[in-house]
């Protein structure tokens, strides 16, 4: 039992998990490591091959924090799907997928949790900040796809300028400075703008308002056991 618990990662695992875990606040370290890197670095090739390092360096460290190193099968399709978009990363694709096996990591782990606890939380900060990253990657791909510029201001724009964008989308801030161009852009805004809220407004919320009714009831039972010690200390 011992051995195939140690081998398969499974979902519920997570005392096996956090055993193994550095904790999810590493995990979201690095991923406003690799958000600043993206919205700031110049458009030039050692600049793709030093974000390419920081996207392997969190994915890794997703896969571990997730417990998912644990399954030689689950954990090295990840790995394989994970390091085939580095790939096409790194020889230069702009149509980058390595967000979503980043979401798609974070978001087993939070799963895996079973309850709602810091963790889970930093595990939902995590995705957050990863959607818009990963729309980022899904503007670039259509900027190198399209026949003509992806911003109605006459440029396909830098990845710091998408990155900008992405994130304008996901806040729904709308400061109009840059707008698509075409149908498939206008629609994967809108569709970027709907996910960020839904997932505030659902999962996001949800979770806080889970922890804080539980924090509530703990210091509930906490009161309720303590009364009757301090009654029968007052009997004497």
């Amino acid at each position: 039992m011992s051995t195939a618990e140690g081998t398969h990662w499974r979902l519920g695992s997570r005392m096996a998990r956090l055993k193994s875990s550095h904790g999810y606040g590493s995990v979201l370290a690095l991923v406003i490591l690799t958000f600043f890197y993206a919205a700031s670095a110049p458009d030039e090739q050692w600049s793709r091959g030093v974000f390419v390092l920081l996207e392997a360096a969190t994915l890794t460290l997703a896969i571990w924090t997730s417990g998912l190193s644990r399954d030689v099968r689950l954990g090295g399709l990840i790995a394989v799907i994970g390091i085939a978009g580095l790939t096409l990363s790194l020889l230069g694709s702009k149509s980058d997928f390595i967000g979503a096996v980043w979401i798609l990591t974070i978001g087993l782990g939070i799963v895996d949790q079973g309850e709602v606890n810091q963790q889970s939380i930093t595990g939902a900060v995590c995705v957050y900040v990863l959607i818009g990253l990963m729309f980022t990657f899904v503007y670039g791909a259509a900027a190198a796809i399209g026949s003509g510029p992806f911003f109605a201001q006459g440029t396909d724009g830098t990845t710091s300028l998408r990155v900008y964008f992405s994130y304008v989308t996901l806040a729904t801030l709308g400061y109009g400075d840059y707008t698509p161009a075409g149908n498939f852009g206008h629609t994967v805004a809108v569709v970027e703008a709907l996910l960020g809220q839904l997932y505030l407004v659902t999962v996001v919320a949800l979770l806080v308002g889970n922890l804080s009714g539980l924090t509530r009831k703990i210091k509930t039972t906490a009161g309720e056991t303590k009364q009757p010690t301090d009654g029968g200390a007052s009997d004497l």
